[in-house]
């Protein structure tokens, strides 16, 4: 039996040593980059690569217990495939699709959406080495790979007076007058986004998930550790080809059309999106003595943002330090309701706007998200030496040199 093979696995050590060349696999795929990458890009990369690690085992083995499911935050700085800092991300992982019951409470943020998602796995994934397969392996197995296969929008709740509500997770519809969050087959994880506007003055919402069944917790055993751990390796495999896939693969091919930001409904629901939103990725390149400024002027919506990430799709400011990026409650505007965003290695006196630091940096991925909205504005995009913008201001920022960009190509 494959449970046999899984358990067999794990006992004998193969499990624990095919987690650890799978480590290694992902590791070599910066070598799929070229010369491309900095040395600021390639320590980042390893850095990448450790968080990724460090949240797979949280997601996929510290809580990957089927009669114990919880929805955990990730973990401290980490930022997969441009997670904004607004945003908190609980995720829940569900090791076939069973009835769950979240009770919680509404908080105060402005928005937060639940979605439940399949990615490509076999029943027993310990039972057998992907670290030889490598990349072929990932069309079977790939934790990156979320599709989302329903939503619920905390707009769409029925909640009580004071402030609590009850959601049924499940294949079956529960009946008039419940909140529903249906189930697939194929489900297996639940991501829960917390979108915030203030973090210093809102409360988040409090959820709390539970199967219906009531089963009691079990015991671990040696076929289900086996297969997190293969869960844990092909997570961190399957995001590294992602952000290659992205940059210079099918997926995206930014590093062939950067300082562009291109709407994309296919390039954002391929990786656990929801519909209710339009974004726009890209990827972005200058020098230290250059600037990048875009201006828009923001479509009415629940929440906007724009935010420059690495190479690896990580936020720039990663948490700490309050840049990175910009929102719907954060940001500068012109007189006439422009947004103007400069990306420089220091602020430029004279040139008004709102400054996002690059930290050193020479290029990266980009994305510019609307919330609930069906209309989205065009960008102009500016590369400029600094030197340019320091002596003339907004006034170096001839309508004529801008790149249009905004637009969709899908």
């Amino acid at each position: 039996m494959a449970t046999d093979a899984a358990a067999g696995r794990l006992l004998t050590g193969a499990a624990w040593g095919d987690f650890c060349e799978t480590l290694k696999v992902a590791g070599r795929m910066i070598d799929h980059f070229g010369d491309q990458p900095s040395d600021l890009d390639r320590a980042e990369w390893y850095r990448f690569l450790t968080r990724l690690t460090r949240s797979g085992l949280e997601r996929l083995v510290e809580n990957g217990e089927p009669t114990r499911p919880r929805l955990r935050d990730m973990v401290w700085r980490q930022s997969i495939n441009f997670q904004t800092v607004d945003q908190d991300h609980l995720m829940c992982q569900f090791d076939e699709a069973r009835d769950y019951v979240i009770t919680g409470t509404r908080g105060t943020i402005p928005y937060f959406i639940l979605a439940v998602l399949s990615a490509p796995a076999p029943a027993e994934p310990g039972a057998q080495d992907w670290a030889p397969l490598g990349l072929d392996g990932l069309p079977t197995f790939d934790p990156s790979n979320l599709k989302t296969t329903g939503f619920l929008a905390s707009q769409q709740l029925t909640i009580a007076e004071d402030g609590t509500f009850e959601i049924i997770v499940s294949q079956n519809d529960p009946g008039p007058g419940k909140n529903w969050l249906p189930l697939r087959p194929d489900t297996n994880c639940m991501l829960v986004r917390y979108v915030w506007s203030d973090r210093a003055t809102q409360i988040a919402p409090t959820l709390t998930i539970a199967r219906a069944d009531g089963a009691a917790p079990e015991p671990l055993t040696p076929a289900l550790m086996a297969n997190n751990l293969a869960w844990a390796g092909q997570n961190v495999l399957g995001y590294a080809e992602l952000v290659r896939n992205w940059w210079q693969g099918n997926q995206g091919n930014f590093s062939a059309k950067l300082n562009r930001l291109d709407f994309s409904r296919a390039q954002y629901l391929s990786n656990g999106g929801v519909a209710d939103r339009h974004v726009a990725f890209g990827g972005w390149e200058k020098t230290v003595d250059e600037a990048l400024v875009l201006e828009f002027t923001p479509a009415p919506c629940e929440y906007w943002n724009f935010q420059v990430c690495n190479l690896w799709q990580e936020n720039l400011d990663t948490f700490e330090d309050g840049n990175g990026w910009i929102n719907n409650s954060r940001f500068v505007a012109e007189p006439d309701g422009r947004v103007r965003i400069v990306i420089a290695e220091h602020p430029l006196a004279g040139l008004s706007g709102n400054w996002i630091d690059s930290f050193g940096h020479d290029k990266g991925q980009w994305a510019l998200r609307f919330v609930q909205t069906q209309v989205t504005p065009p960008v102009k995009l500016w590369r400029l030496p600094l030197a340019d913008l320091e002596q003339g201001g907004a006034a170096a920022l001839d309508p004529t040199a801008a790149i249009d960009t905004g637009q969709f190509i899908d």
